[in-house]
This record gives C-alpha cells, sequence and structure tokens, in this order.
C-alpha cells in the first residue's frame, strides 16, 4: 500500500510507485454464480476499481474510465477465496493514462497464490464541469516500470488504429 506522505501536489511529476495500490476482497456467497466461481463481472469491477484508485492518486481529481482492454481468466475464484489486485499507473499521455492491474487468487487455508487476470484500462482527466485536463507527466524508475512505460505507447498505438478503423465503418 502506497503511503500518503509519500504522495505530491497536485500539479507535480510523480513517480509510479506514488500510485500504486492494491485491494482485496473475500469471494462470498453474493459474488458467485451456480458453480461457486466469482462472476466475471465482479472481477471487472474490482479490477475498474483498483484501477481507478492508482489514476485517481496521480490525477487527483475525477477521472473516468475511457477503455479496458481484452480481460482474459486463467483461473476460478472460488468462494472463501480472496482476490488480490495491484495496480499502477503504466504511463501518462496529454489527458489520459494507461493503468496496469494483476489480479492474483489465494487459498486462505492452502496459501496456494494463482495469477487469475491481467488488464490495462486507460482512465481520461475530467474537471468538474467534465471537460478535459492536462495530467502530469509520471516518472518510471525501476527497470520494470520503464519497460511498461515503453510498452504502454505501443498498446496505445495499437488502441488508437483500431478506434480508427472502427470509426471509418
Amino acid at each position: 500500500m502506497s503511503n500518503p506522505e509519500l504522495l505530491s501536489e497536485p500539479c507535480a511529476v510523480r513517480t509510479v510507485r506514488e500510485t500504486q495500490s492494491e485491494l482485496s476482497e473475500l469471494c462470498l456467497p453474493n459474488d458467485t454464480n451456480t458453480l461457486g466461481t466469482m462472476l466475471g463481472g465482479h472481477v471487472m469491477h474490482l479490477v475498474d476499481l483498483c484501477g481507478a484508485i492508482a489514476a485517481t492518486r496521480h490525477a487527483r481529481g475525477p477521472i473516468v474510465t475511457a477503455s479496458i482492454d481484452q480481460m482474459t481468466f486463467l483461473h476460478p475464484v472460488h468462494l472463501g477465496e480472496l482476490v488480490l489486485l495491484k495496480s499502477q499507473v503504466n504511463r501518462v499521455f496529454r489527458t489520459s493514462m494507461e493503468v496496469g492491474v494483476k489480479v492474483w487468487v489465494e487459498n486462505l487455508v492452502s496459501g496456494t497464490v494463482r495469477h487469475t487476470s491481467s488488464a490495462y484500462l486507460t482512465f481520461v482527466a475530467l474537471d468538474r464541469s467534465g471537460s478535459r485536463v492536462e495530467l502530469p507527466p509520471i516518472i518510471p524508475q525501476t527497470e520494470e516500470e520503464k519497460r511498461r512505460f515503453a510498452e504502454a505507447a505501443e498498446r496505445r498505438a495499437y488502441r488508437l488504429a483500431l478506434r480508427a478503423r472502427t470509426a471509418k465503418k
């Protein structure tokens, strides 16, 4: 979990570390389907929430979800298991940012932890009237953060090309 004392002024440049977020939730009966596994839509909801926390930590203002890339569910989350999510801002563009979210499932009895999903979300920063606002830059520091930063530019180019092709139809 990030330390609130590390967070900077609203318009200041931030590090990826300052945006990192964690969320965990126990899989309860209301979250499950008839097979006793967590509903995929509920996992997606948690991904959006965890991603929004990282995005808000960076923007220090209102944000909205603009897109979620493909999600694959590698392992089910069974009733009574713990869902663990971690997110961080990978890259900031002008008014949007890419946030990466990883999801794990932990069996609390056996201690087994498995990666179950990952997703990239795009969030847009808005002012109180709903107009886009410019975001402060983000500084990747570790080799992993720098790799994610570079790959985020490639994913954005792909998303924009896909959106342009879709708009022509």
